[in-house]
């Protein structure tokens, strides 16, 4: 690897370790369409984007405990949901056509950027479990973990907006609950990939230990802005990967 290939993989590594601690993602809404547009096959980019978020939900998830801003029986039930959609997500995903990989990923940032601009949270609510609402957790974990292994993500582009609309959690605790579900998650979905020859394990492993360093950052200055400022951010930067998804998938052949 090139130094300039070097300096690219730590820049993609800075930028989603700022946005995982920004927005509660696992940085593969970063990751996956500067792999994708650099090249990568769109189900190399989504599995090596995975083994990225193992390191970056790490950290994430120990910034935004240091707040108290975790709800850990309501992360762990989505972890469990996402362990096992991840077995399934990962069989699909090297079954699927290239270009149906690319254009679902497409249609899923639209569908996310409509669910923030619908509904902004409250930063004081909570999430008041039941045994329903813990089997609903379940069930997200489920389709977190089939749609975020095929598309790359850690998941916490549906899990936010999941725990804020759905289960009434603040805006902070969403972040940091869908964060603590992505790790074990990302393990899951990562081992099966590599076994399949998918995983670029140094290019992803080299993301996440650079996006380390940043994921601090990030989640400070989510605690600094309103829940207004947070959810309006997060849509604007859903239309800029919006925007290289779609160049991505007009070149797949």
């Amino acid at each position: 690897m090139g130094r300039a290939a070097v300096a690219g993989v730590l820049a993609v590594g800075a930028l989603a370790g700022l946005m995982s601690g920004l927005f509660g993602v696992g940085g593969g809404l970063v990751v996956v369409p500067i792999l994708a547009w650099a090249g990568l096959p769109q189900r190399e980019a989504a599995a090596t984007s995975m083994a990225a978020i193992i390191p970056i939900s790490l950290v994430s998830v120990a910034s935004y405990a240091l707040g108290a801003n975790i709800d850990w029986i309501a992360g762990l039930l989505l972890a469990l949901g996402f362990a096992g959609g991840a077995q399934i997500g990962s069989r699909l995903l090297t079954r699927l056509p290239e270009r149906f990989l690319r254009w679902f990923f497409v249609a899923f940032t639209v569908a996310i950027i409509a669910s923030q601009l619908a509904s902004i949270p409250s930063r004081d609510a909570v999430i008041a479990l039941t045994p329903l609402k813990g089997a609903g957790l379940v069930a997200v974990g489920v389709a977190v973990g089939v749609l975020g292994t095929l598309l790359g993500l850690g998941g916490g582009a549906m899990m936010v907006p999941a725990l804020s609309i759905v289960f009434g959690a603040s805006d902070l605790v969403a972040r940091g609950t869908s964060l603590l579900a992505m790790f074990p998650g990302a393990i899951s979905a990562t081992i099966p990939n590599a076994r399949r020859g998918l995983v670029d394990l140094r290019t992803g492993l080299a993301i996440g230990l650079a996006a380390c360093l940043f994921t601090p950052v990030g989640n400070l200055a989510a605690t600094r802005l309103s829940p207004a400022a947070n959810t309006y951010l997060f849509a604007g930067y859903l239309a800029v990967i919006l925007a290289m998804s779609i160049r991505s998938a007009l070149k797949a052949k």
